[in-house]
């Protein structure tokens, strides 16, 4: 995994934190003698513009929601895993010809312009994991890459310290979601499974294979741009739009059908998008087969998605569940609440499983 900035809070207990662009997630996860234990979920709205397209615009507010969240919950550590995603962080696949790590962060830090658009690499925070060698060229190795500018991440950590917390580890969405996938589904060496992350206003594209990233890809388009069709469509407010689209609204009957017909039309950018991610992908892994889509976010539970992917791919799709082989602690959590809110809670179990070291 990836420590684009580790800040060690000398605990190995930490807790998740997802900081979307409309909510954020706290997320705690126990280590039992029966395994993995959820032991805490809270999470609270965002007003829209605090982040965009996973930069941070209102440093101040972003730290007053998380003091809300925090006391809300009830949570006493103070130690966070959180992540980054969107234009805040570049995430590069890369080849090289095979050489031990830290003659690579030398080479990457040298010649940083061939590989990442940034001409000086003091002002970048950056990382790599060695995917091992290329399936191509013996004598070379595949390399992941992953940077974001020291202001972009900055900005996040000095939020949250201003919140009273310590960040232990900044992670990417991508890899809390391959981290939240290799503990919680059983999967065969080489095979490839791709999950899509469909936040509110950006989505993650991460293809897994044995259980470690090999390609990914975010895209500033997710849920919001769905709500933002129905809200042009039928005038209303955006916040009225979101609850048409949930179901919650009222509505006379002739609207509300055609609201729920018109669902998949009003995703289509958002469909299309994910379906040409998925095809690159392919097409420039020489074929790849992918076994499965697993959807997770807020916009994974909109009708009729899964099944459009499935129609469009050929491939089975199907809506994440994070909780699969973690237990929940029923003095605290509620199993039939954590179903409904299982597809959001994907990035922060993924954060909450990480710990110091590993």
């Amino acid at each position: 995994m990836f420590d684009i900035k580790n800040l060690f809070a000398g605990k190995k207990q930490v807790v998740g934190l997802d900081i979307g662009s409309s909510s954020l997630k706290l997320v705690e996860v126990l280590d039992s003698a029966d395994g993995y234990l959820l032991n805490h979920f809270s999470q609270v709205s965002l007003p829209r513009g605090i982040i965009v397209d996973g930069l941070l615009v209102d440093q101040r507010a972003l730290t007053e929601k998380v003091k809300e969240l925090f006391k809300n919950s009830g949570c006493s550590k103070k130690a966070i895993v959180t992540s980054l995603s969107g234009h805040s962080v570049i995430v590069k696949k890369v080849n090289f010809s095979t050489m031990e790590e830290e003659e690579l962060r030398e080479l990457i830090r040298d010649e940083a312009a061939k590989y990442l658009p940034f001409d000086n690499m003091d002002d970048i925070n950056f990382d790599f994991e060695i995917l091992g060698a290329s399936e191509y060229n013996p004598n070379q190795m595949d390399v992941l890459i992953v940077a974001a500018k020291k202001e972009a991440v900055n900005s996040y950590v000095d939020a949250l310290i201003d919140a009273g917390l310590s960040v232990a580890i900044m992670d990417v969405d991508s890899f809390a979601l391959e981290t939240m996938f290799e503990e919680n589904y059983d999967y065969q060496e080489n095979e490839m499974v791709v999950i899509v992350n469909v936040g509110a206003t950006i989505t993650n594209i991460s293809v897994i294979k044995s259980a470690t990233s090999v390609f990914t890809r975010d895209f500033t388009l997710g849920g919001n741009a769905v709500t933002e069709a129905i809200q042009e469509r039928f005038g209303l407010t955006f916040e009225e739009a979101e609850q048409v689209k949930a179901g919650k609204m009222a509505f006379d009957d002739a609207a509300r059908r055609e609201v729920m017909a018109s669902l998949l039309s009003f995703a289509e950018p958002l469909i299309l998008e994910i379906e040409r991610s998925i095809e690159y992908f392919q097409s420039s892994y020489g074929g790849a087969s992918i076994k499965k889509i697993i959807l997770s976010g807020g916009g994974a539970n909109l009708p009729g998605l899964a099944g459009e992917l499935y129609q469009r791919l050929n491939i089975e799709t199907e809506i994440v569940n994070p909780f699969r082989k973690i237990g929940i602690n029923r003095k605290k959590l509620d199993p039939d609440t954590m179903d409904r809110v299982a597809s959001v809670a994907a990035v922060g179990v993924g954060l909450a499983l990480r710990r110091i070291g590993d």
